[in-house]
C-alpha cells in the first residue's frame, strides 16, 4: 500500500509537471507570438468555417480599434516605439483574412445566401450597403481613395520626412548632449540615457518611413482582390452553379464588396493611427490635452467663425437654421474658450504665487535647522568660484545679451578636450566688496587673481609692432601681462587699423580665467575626478586598470604623477599610454618624482609638439659645465635627493636664465630649456619659484620627428 500510495504520489507529481509546462508556454511572450504568426500562415492555407471567419475578423477590428486608441492617448511618438511591427503584423493578418474570405466566397456563394462567407461580411453586404451592390461598389471605393491617397500617402511623406530629418539633426543632438556633459549639467547616466533616446527616435522615424509602403501595398491588394472575388464569382456561378447572370452579380458582388468593406474599415483605422502618430509633435502632453490647451486659448477665432455663419444664416438662398444653430454653437464655445484663457492665466499667477510662497518656507525651514545645527555652520567650498562687482553682472545675466556663461562653457570643453580631463563647474556670484568692475577668481575659497574692467569700455591689447598709438586709459593685460589700452567701444575699428587686438569684457575675462586654469591644472584634479577617468577607462582598456590599480600602485600615487604632469602644462589625454608606462616602471621603484621622470619620456612626441612651431623646436641650452655641475650637486638624503650647489652660483645661473628667458619671450619664442635627463627635475624644482613661464625638458623629451634650434645658452 505504501508503494502504490508512493507510485500515486510520483505519478499525479508527474502530471502536475506536465500542467506546469502548459502553463509555463502560455506565460511565455515569444511562443505565443509564434503561435500568432504561425495561425496567420494557416489561416492562409486551411479552409475556414464561417464562424471561424468571424471571429477572426472581429480581432482584426477590435485590434486596429486598440492599436488606433494606443496613437491618440500616447503622449509622444517614441512611446509607440513597436507601432511599425504592429502596422505590419496587422497588414499581413487582414490579407490572410482577405484569402480566407475569398475562399468561402467563391466555394460557398453559389448556395445564394448572404451569410456564406459569415455573418459579419453578410451583415456588411446587406445592412451596410442595403443590399445594392452598384451602392456598395461606391462605398468601397471612396474608402480606398480615402485611404490610399489622402491619409496613407499623406502619413507617408510625412513619416519620411521625420525620417531624414531626425537623422540629419543627430549629429546636433550629440553635441548638444556632450555639451551639457562636459559643462557639468547632466552625468554620464544621463548623457547614455539621451543618446538612446536619439537613436530610438531614428529607428522609429525610419520604420515607419518603411512600413507606410505596407499599407499602400493592402489598399492595392484590396481593390485587385475585390476584382477577383466579382469576376471569379460570376464565372463559378454561372458555368458551375448554373445561376442567371442577374443571380451571380448581385450574390457574389454583395459578398465580395461586404468583405471589402469588412477588410478597409480596419486598414482605414489603422493609417489613421499611422497619421495620429507622425503627425504627433513631442510636446509631453495627450492628443486630448493639446487640442483643449491650444484651440480653445484663442477664443476670437470661434467669434469670428460664428459671425461669419451668422451671415451666412441671413442669406435669402442659405438654410437659416443650420447656420443659425452653428453661429450659437460657435459663439458659445468662444465664450467657455474666453473663460478658460481667464482660468488658465489666474491658475498660472496662483501656481507662481504658491510656488513662491514654497520656495520661501523652503528656505525658512532649512534656515531654521541651519542655524540649530553646529554641522551646517560650514559651508562646502567651491573648488573653482568667479566673484564680479555689480558692474560685471550684466556679463552673466543671458537676458541682457552676457555671454560668459556660454564662453566658460566653452572653455570647460576646450579645456577638457587638451588636457584630458573636465574642470569642475565654475561657481558664479556677485561680490558687493568688490569695486563696480572688479572681479576675483577663487581656487577652494582663496583668491588667487583677479582684476578690474571698464564696464563701458574695450581693451586694445598691443601685441608690438603698433603703427599708431590710440587715446585710451593705459594698463596692462590680466592674462599675460601685455601693455593695453582701455578705449571707447566706437573707438574700435581704428584700434585695430592702428595693430591692437580688441577685445571685450566677456573675452578679457574668460581668458584670464582660462589660462588660469591651465597654470594651476594640477591643484583642479582630486580623487573624484581621477577615479571618475579611471573607470571610464576600466570599460575600454579593462587589463591595464586591473594590473595596475591597487597592486602596483594605489590611486594616490598615480594622482601624484598626474599632478606632476599637469604642473608643466603636459597633457593627459593619453591616458591609456600613461598607466601603462606606470605598470612597466612601478615594479623597481613607487617614487611618483621617478615615475613621472620615465612617464615624460613615453610622452616624448607629445611634450615636443607643444613647443615645437613648423617642425622646429627652438631650445636653450644648458652649459654642458653647468649641467655636469648641477650632477655632482645631488645628494641623496632620507627627505630624497638635494641640491647642494653653491647658492651664489645657483643665484648667478637663474638670473642668467632670466635674462635668455626675456630675450626669448621678446622674440616670440616659447622658452624651453634642454637639459639632461638626471638633472631636469631637480633643474625644475631649483627655477620655478623664479622663472616664470619657462619649460623644462630633457634629451630623452625630444622626439626624433622634430628639429632641435639652438636660440641660446645658459652659462655662468
Amino acid at each position: 500500500m505504501a508503494e502504490a500510495k508512493t507510485k500515486g504520489a510520483v505519478i499525479k507529481s508527474g502530471n502536475a509537471n506536465q500542467f506546469s509546462g502548459v502553463g509555463n508556454f502560455f506565460k511565455n511572450r515569444e511562443a505565443l507570438f509564434g503561435l500568432g504568426f504561425m495561425a496567420i500562415v494557416l489561416i492562409m492555407m486551411i479552409p475556414l468555417s464561417a464562424w471561424m471567419l468571424d471571429l477572426f475578423l472581429l480581432v482584426s477590428i477590435s485590434a486596429s480599434l486598440v492599436v488606433f486608441l494606443i496613437a491618440i492617448y500616447s503622449q509622444r511618438a517614441t512611446e509607440f516605439t513597436i507601432f511599425p511591427t504592429i502596422l505590419l503584423m496587422l497588414t499581413i493578418f487582414r490579407l490572410a483574412l482577405n484569402i480566407a474570405s475569398t475562399r468561402l466566397i467563391l466555394t460557398e456563394g453559389g448556395m445564394g445566401s448572404s451569410e456564406a462567407a459569415g455573418q459579419i461580411i453578410g451583415t456588411f453586404g446587406d445592412f451596410v450597403v442595403g443590399g445594392n451592390y452598384l451602392v456598395g461598389i461606391i462605398v468601397f471605393i471612396i474608402l480606398v481613395v480615402i485611404n490610399f491617397i489622402v491619409i496613407t500617402k499623406g502619413s507617408g511623406r510625412i513619416a519620411e520626412v521625420a525620417a531624414r530629418f531626425t537623422l540629419d539633426g543627430m549629429p546636433g543632438k550629440q553635441m548638444a548632449i556632450d555639451a551639457d556633459l562636459n559643462a557639468g549639467l547632466i552625468d554620464e547616466g544621463a548623457a547614455r540615457k539621451r543618446r538612446k533616446e536619439i537613436e530610438i527616435e531614428a529607428d522609429f522615424y525610419g520604420s515607419m518611413d518603411g512600413s507606410s509602403k505596407f499599407v499602400r501595398g493592402d489598399a492595392i491588394a484590396g481593390i485587385i482582390i475585390t476584382i477577383v472575388n466579382i469576376v471569379g464569382g460570376l464565372i463559378i456561378g454561372i458555368v458551375q452553379g448554373g445561376l442567371r447572370f442577374d443571380q451571380a452579380i448581385q450574390t457574389y458582388t454583395v459578398l465580395t464588396v461586404g468583405d471589402g468593406l469588412v477588410s478597409q474599415i480596419p486598414a482605414l483605422i489603422v493609417s489613421m493611427a499611422a497619421g495620429i502618430v507622425v503627425t504627433k509633435v513631442d510636446v509631453g502632453r495627450k492628443l486630448a490635452d493639446d487640442f483643449s490647451h491650444q484651440i480653445f486659448m484663442q477664443p476670437q477665432a470661434f467669434v469670428v467663425a460664428a459671425m461669419v455663419m451668422l451671415v451666412g444664416a441671413f442669406h435669402p438662398k442659405m438654410p437659416f437654421f443650420p447656420f443659425a444653430i452653428a453661429a450659437g454653437v460657435l459663439f458659445y464655445l468662444g465664450a467657455q474658450a474666453k473663460k478658460k484663457v481667464a482660468e488658465f492665466q489666474a491658475q498660472e499667477i496662483q501656481e507662481a504665487q504658491l510656488a513662491k510662497m514654497k520656495e520661501s518656507n523652503h528656505e525658512d525651514q532649512e534656515q531654521k535647522p541651519n542655524e540649530l545645527d553646529p554641522n551646517n555652520w560650514v559651508a562646502p567650498v567651491d573648488l573653482l568660484e568667479l566673484e564680479v562687482g555689480y558692474g560685471l553682472v550684466p556679463l552673466v545675466d543671458e537676458r541682457q545679451n552676457g555671454d560668459l556663461l556660454k564662453r566658460m562653457t566653452h572653455l570647460r570643453r576646450q579645456f577638457a578636450q587638451e588636457m584630458g580631463f573636465v574642470v569642475p563647474p565654475i561657481h558664479i556670484r556677485d561680490n558687493l566688496q568688490l569695486r563696480q568692475g572688479e572681479y576675483a577668481i577663487l581656487v577652494k575659497g582663496v583668491r588667487v587673481a583677479g582684476g578690474e574692467l571698464f564696464v563701458d569700455k574695450m581693451l586694445a591689447i598691443d601685441p608690438g609692432g603698433i603703427v599708431k598709438k590710440v587715446e585710451g586709459i593705459e594698463t596692462k593685460e590680466p592674462a599675460y601681462g601685455l601693455p593695453a589700452l582701455w578705449i571707447d567701444p566706437q573707438n574700435k575699428e581704428q584700434a585695430q587699423l592702428s595693430g591692437y587686438t580688441v577685445v571685450d569684457n566677456s573675452t578679457t575675462l574668460a581668458t584670464h580665467l582660462s589660462e588660469l586654469i591651465r597654470s594651476r591644472a594640477d591643484e583642479l584634479l582630486g580623487r573624484e575626478e581621477l577615479g571618475k577617468l579611471l573607470e571610464k577607462l576600466k570599460k575600454s582598456h579593462p587589463k591595464v586598470i586591473e594590473e595596475l590599480v591597487p597592486d602596483l600602485l594605489s590611486v594616490g600615487q598615480i594622482l601624484r604623477v598626474l599632478k606632476n604632469l599637469l604642473k608643466e602644462g603636459v597633457p593627459i589625454r593619453d591616458l591609456p599610454s600613461i598607466l601603462e608606462c606606470l605598470s612597466d616602471h612601478a615594479i623597481r621603484t613607487k617614487d611618483p618624482e621617478l615615475l613621472t621622470e620615465s612617464v615624460r619620456e613615453t610622452l616624448a612626441p607629445t611634450i615636443t609638439q607643444s613647443f615645437s612651431q613648423d617642425g622646429r623646436l627652438k631650445v636653450l641650452v644648458l652649459d654642458p659645465e653647468l649641467d655636469e655641475e648641477i650632477s655632482r650637486s645631488l645628494v641623496k638624503t632620507e627627505d630624497g635627493v638635494q641640491i647642494t650647489m653653491d647658492p651664489k652660483k645657483a643665484l648667478q645661473m637663474i638670473n642668467a636664465l632670466q635674462t635668455e628667458c626675456e630675450r626669448t619671450s621678446a622674440e616670440g619664442v616659447q622658452p624651453v630649456v634642454l637639459t639632461s635627463p638626471s638633472i631636469r627635475m631637480y633643474f625644475r624644482k631649483l627655477i620655478e619659484r623664479q622663472v616664470q613661464n619657462c619649460a623644462v625638458i630633457s634629451h630623452s623629451e625630444v622626439s626624433s620627428l622634430s628639429q632641435l634650434e639652438s636660440v641660446g645658452v645658459v652659462k655662468v
